[in-house]
C-alpha cells in the first residue's frame, strides 16, 4: 500500500511576552522520503529561552543534512543531535550571562520506519485512527508521581508542581534521552508533537479524534484555537507538528500524447 504524508507545523506566542518555542519540519537534503520534524521548548529568561531552542532546531537540521540514512542508526542520529544541543547551550552560557534551557522531541521519518526520541515534557502521541497506542513519558516530577503511584491522573493535571522538569538540554546534568521507533508504520498513523502549551489542555480521547477527524493543517488550527480559548488569557507558548500517513490514492492514467477526448454528440 503506497502512503502519502500530509503534515503541518504551528504555533502561536499564548499570552507570553516572547515566543521560546521553536518547531519545524524538515527535508532532507538528498533522501527522497525523510523528513525530521522538531519541537523545542526554550526556558531561561528572556531571550535565554529562545536561542535554546533555536539551537535545538539548528543542531537537528545539521545532523539530518550530514545523516547516511542507509548506513547509519536512526536512533543513534536522534541521539547525537540532542546530545550536541545540549554542549552547545551549556557553552552559550558563558557567552550571554544567562542559564538557557530547552526541551526537545524530534520524529525522523523514513519509508518503512519512523523514530522518535524527547527529553523534558515535550510530548510525542501516536495515533492509529482516533486511538492512542503510545505517547512519550515526561521527565518530570509529577510523571515521575504517578509512576510511583503517589498521585492519581486527576491530581497530576493541576498539580503545584507539574512543570517542574528533572531532565533538559543545557543543564548541569547529562540530558535523559528517551528513543523509540515503529518499524511497520500504516495508513492511518498519525503523530503528534507538541510542547506542555498545547496537551495541557487536552486528553488523549479528544486529540487523537480532532486529529484522526481532520487534515493536519486543521488539526492545528483547531488545537491551537481550543488551547487559547480553554487558557483563558493565562496561555503559554504553544507549538505543535503533526505528521499524518494516509493511504495513497492511485494516479489518473495519463493519456497518450495527441490524444482528443471524444465528446459525446
Amino acid at each position: 500500500m503506497a502512503i502519502a504524508v500530509d503534515a503541518c507545523a504551528a504555533q502561536h506566542q499564548g499570552d507570553r511576552k516572547e515566543q521560546q518555542d521553536r518547531v519545524a519540519i524538515l527535508p532532507h537534503a538528498r533522501a527522497r522520503g525523510v523528513a525530521l520534524a522538531v519541537v523545542a521548548d526554550g526556558m531561561g529568561g528572556h531571550t535565554g529561552g529562545a536561542l535554546a531552542a533555536e539551537q535545538v532546531v539548528h543542531t537537528a537540521k545539521t545532523n539530518l543534512d550530514q545523516f547516511a540514512t542507509a548506513e547509519e542508526s536512526s536512533q543513534r542520529m536522534l541521539e547525537n543531535s540532542m546530545r550536541e544541543a545540549h554542549t552547545m547551550i551549556k557553552a552559550s552560557r558563558f557567552m550571554n550571562e544567562k542559564d538557557p534551557h530547552s526541551t526537545a522531541v524530534m520524529l525522523l521519518l523514513q519509508p518503512g520506519r519512523v523514530t522518535w526520541g524527547h527529553c523534558g515534557d515535550s510530548r510525542l502521541y501516536h495515533f492509529r485512527g482516533k486511538q492512542l497506542v503510545g505517547r512519550t513519558i515526561d521527565h518530570s516530577y509529577v510523571e515521575h508521581l504517578l509512576a510511583a503511584g503517589k498521585i492519581t491522573p486527576e491530581q497530576a493535571l493541576n498539580h503545584p508542581n507539574r512543570n517542574v522538569l528533572l531532565a533538559s538540554l543545557g543543564g548541569q546534568d547529562d540530558p535523559k534521552i528517551t528513543l523509540a521507533e515503529v518499524t511497520e508504520p500504516a495508513a492511518g498513523d498519525a503523530f503528534v508533537l507538541c510542547s506542555d502549551g498545547l496537551w495541557a489542555y487536552f486528553d488523549d480521547e479528544e486529540l487523537g479524534t480532532l486529529v484522526a477527524d481532520n487534515s493536519a493543517r486543521q488539526a492545528c488550527e483547531i488545537l491551537i484555537d481550543k488551547a487559547r480559548q480553554r487558557a483563558k488569557g493565562g496561555g503559554d507558548n504553544l507549538s505543535l507538528a503533526i505528521i499524518k500517513l494516509n493511504e495513497a490514492l492511485p494516479k489518473k492514467p495519463t493519456p497518450p500524447a495527441g490524444f482528443v477526448p471524444r465528446l459525446p454528440s
